[in-house]
Formats: C-alpha cells, sequence, structure tokens
C-alpha cells in the first residue's frame, strides 16, 4: 500500500508540469492563430480595396472612351496582327474586327493614297525606331465608295527581352466634324484673300478706267470756248459726248456690280414677249458703231417668245454681252439672236466677227476685272455682272471663239 502511494504521487510530480507545458503550447498556438488571421484579414481587406480601385479605373475608364467616342487596339509586333479592345465610336465603320487579324487588313480598308504613308509610320514604331505614332488618313466606309476621316495614336506598351517592340496600343476617333471645320476656315480665308485681291484690283483699275473718259471732258471742255470755228466746236461737243457715255458705262457697271451680291437672290419675274426687248437692245446700240464697217443685225426664228423672268436681268445680261462685242469688232457684223427652245430651257446669243478670244483667256474672261486686252477701255466687271445675274436666274453661260476670227456668248436660261 505504502509503495502504491509513493508511486501515485511520482506520477503525479510528473504529469502537473507536462498539463502546464501542453498549455503553454496550446496558449502560444492561440495567439500565433489569432496573428495569423488578422494578417490575413488584413491582406484579405486591402485586396478587396485595391479590386474596388481597380474596378473603379476600369468604370471611370471606360466612361472616358465612351465620352470622347475612342476606339481602343492593340498590335502584337512580332506576329503583326492588330486587334480592337473596345470601340465607342458613333460609327464603327469598317476599320478591323475582333479579334486579332493581319494588320494588312487595316491598310486595305484605309484610301489608296493615305494606306502607304499609314503603314511608313506604324512600321517605325513597331520595329522600334520611333516611339509614338500619330497619322491621320481616310477610311472607305464599306461597298459603297465613300470615305469618313480619322486619327489615330500609338505608342510602344511592351517591350521583349531584347528591348525590342512587343506591344504597341493606341486609339482612334473619327474626326468628320474637324475635316468640315477646317474645310469652311480654309474656304472663308480664300474668299477673303480673294475679296482683298479684288479690292486691290478695282482701285487700281478704276483710278485709270475713270480718269481717262474723265481728263478727255475736262480737256475738250477747256477748248470750247477758245474755238471759233463751229466744225471744231461741233467735233469737240461730239468728242465730250462719247466720254460722257464712256464714263456713265463705267459707272453703271460699278453700280451694277454693287447690286450683284445684294440683290443674288432677289428676282422680280413676269410674263413678257423677249423678241421686242430684244429689238430694243441691239437698236440701242446703233449710234455706238460705224455703220460703214460693223452691221448690228439680229436673228429670231420666231416673232414672239413668251418666258416668265427678271426681264431687267435678262436686259443687263444681253446689254454686257453686246457692248462686249462692240467694243472688240472693228470689222464685220454684230448679230444678237436665240435658238428655238427645246424643252424648258432657252438658250440666247450675241455673235460677232471680231478679234476674238485665246483659249487659255476663254477659262477666265467672266471673272472680276479680268481684261483680255488692257489698252481697250472698261472695267472688266460686264461679263461677270452677267454670268451672276445668269446664275442667279437658275441658267448658265459660257462663250466659244476663234482668235482672229469672232466670238459666239451665249447664255442658257429657264423659261419659267
Amino acid at each position: 500500500m505504502y509503495s502504491l502511494l509513493l508511486y501515485t504521487q511520482s506520477e503525479n510530480v510528473y504529469l502537473i508540469p507536462m498539463l502546464w507545458a501542453i498549455g503553454i503550447v496550446a496558449l502560444i498556438a492561440l495567439v500565433v492563430l489569432i496573428f495569423v488571421q488578422r494578417r490575413t484579414g488584413g491582406h484579405l481587406k486591402r485586396e478587396l480595396v485595391e479590386l474596388d480601385k481597380v474596378k473603379q479605373n476600369n468604370i471611370e475608364y471606360e466612361f472616358v472612351l465612351k465620352a470622347m467616342h475612342l476606339c481602343t487596339w492593340h498590335i502584337d509586333c512580332k506576329n503583326r496582327t492588330i486587334a480592337v479592345d473596345a470601340d465607342y465610336r458613333d460609327d464603327k465603320g469598317d476599320l478591323v474586327a475582333i479579334p486579332e487579324v493581319p494588320i494588312e487588313q487595316l491598310f486595305n480598308l484605309i484610301e489608296k493614297n493615305d494606306a502607304q504613308r499609314v503603314r511608313a509610320a506604324l512600321e517605325k514604331v513597331c520595329d522600334g525606331s520611333a516611339f509614338s505614332y500619330h497619322e491621320t488618313y481616310r477610311v472607305l466606309a464599306g461597298k459603297s465608295g465613300l470615305t469618313y476621316w480619322e486619327e489615330s495614336f500609338g505608342t510602344i506598351a511592351a517591350r521583349d527581352e531584347e528591348g525590342n517592340p512587343a506591344r504597341v496600343v493606341g486609339t482612334s476617333l473619327r474626326i468628320d466634324a474637324r475635316k468640315e471645320m477646317e474645310a469652311s476656315l480654309i474656304a472663308a480665308r480664300n474668299k477673303a484673300e480673294e475679296r482683298d485681291r479684288l479690292k486691290t484690283a478695282f482701285l487700281a483699275n478704276m483710278g485709270h478706267e475713270i480718269r481717262t473718259p474723265l481728263n478727255a471732258i475736262v480737256g475738250f471742255a477747256d477748248l470750247l470756248p477758245v474755238v471759233e470755228s463751229d466744225e471744231d466746236r461741233n467735233q469737240i461737243i461730239s468728242e465730250i459726248q462719247k466720254n460722257n457715255h464712256k464714263l456713265l458705262n463705267i459707272i453703271d457697271g460699278l453700280v451694277s456690280m454693287s447690286k450683284v451680291e445684294a440683290e443674288a437672290k432677289s428676282l422680280v419675274k413676269q410674263q413678257v414677249d423677249l423678241v421686242p426687248v430684244l429689238r430694243q437692245i441691239i437698236d440701242s446700240f446703233s449710234g455706238m458703231v460705224d455703220p460703214s464697217q460693223v452691221i448690228l443685225a439680229s436673228q429670231f426664228p420666231i416673232t414672239e417668245l413668251m418666258v416668265n423672268t427678271d426681264i431687267g436681268k435678262v436686259k443687263e445680261i444681253l446689254t454686257n454681252l453686246v457692248q462686249n462685242a462692240v467694243k472688240f469688232t472693228a470689222q464685220g457684223s454684230i448679230t444678237l439672236g436665240f435658238d428655238v427652245p427645246q424643252g424648258d430651257m432657252l438658250v440666247l446669243w450675241v455673235l460677232d466677227t471680231g478679234k476674238g478670244i485665246d483659249d487659255a483667256d476663254q477659262n477666265r474672261i467672266f471673272e472680276r476685272f479680268f481684261k483680255v486686252d488692257e489698252y481697250v477701255p472698261g472695267t472688266g466687271l460686264g461679263l461677270s455682272v452677267a454670268k451672276s445675274h445668269a446664275e442667279s436666274l437658275g441658267g448658265s453661260i459660257g462663250v466659244e471663239s476663234i482668235l482672229g476670227e469672232g466670238s459666239r456668248f451665249w447664255v442658257k436660261l429657264p423659261l419659267r
């Protein structure tokens, strides 16, 4: 019994420390477990925060692409393939399809005159000789044959182990509206430059044209009181009257030109017989030619020609054409006529046997202030006024001429 008691006491002596050791180990394990869980939880929380940030960035990125109507793409430099990552353009056109396709497919969709330039620019980026890419070009819009303008930007996004470009990323957007605005601005600039050129030509031309008859009028008027011979006096009066007529024609031309743009859309149409009007026009020039040298004639295939038009503008057109013929016809004839109407159009013409017009000048004869012969008096406005009036009436005007043989000016106008 005593020995059994001793054994039991000795066993308890070893058991208590063992329990304490196990408890301490368990406590340490629990502390370690709590620490690990806290670290893991913190890491997981940070990962969730980062994930939320990435998600938010993707949403913002997508919003920016949509707002700017951009298309994003990337190029595999090694395989020479291109793929569209996202496309938020209003009209996606026919750039490329998803997934990756050979880059040559892109060049086939670009207008031929621009494709070579775009190919060269992309090749420079893909082979590393350039870091970025920026080009504007025209893209063929399907089978319709129409094109639209596109602008692209690109840059190297990744390189291989040897430092060569492995991936190029970029964006594309349509710029039709910008190109239209640029074209409008260029047209406005050209128009302003043309107006400035015309103003300069006007001042230079008018100074000479007005001074010439005015000097003659003043000079002959000063001689008139001292001339005793009736024959000389009558000749001086005749010269003054001729120069008065020239000066009035110049002023009439200026007034007509000043009204052209303001009244381009102002038409006063009426039903009228054109034959008496044409006779009146040709008769009004009878005192301006030498009947022994130049015959004024008319050629009307019918005796009545009813038209619904602005007769004032028609008279001014034909008056300017006949007046131009009178200036350049020293011998022969000047004929005013018209062809039998075909359909809804009427062709009126003025035929002369004057000096004619060179082929190179026929394209410019209707420009403002253009003169075939600078030595012949005139403002260079008559034919320009005629052209403007003809177009405002819905018609057209032109000339057929052989140098040294004469000219035929025609104007085509609608009957109604």
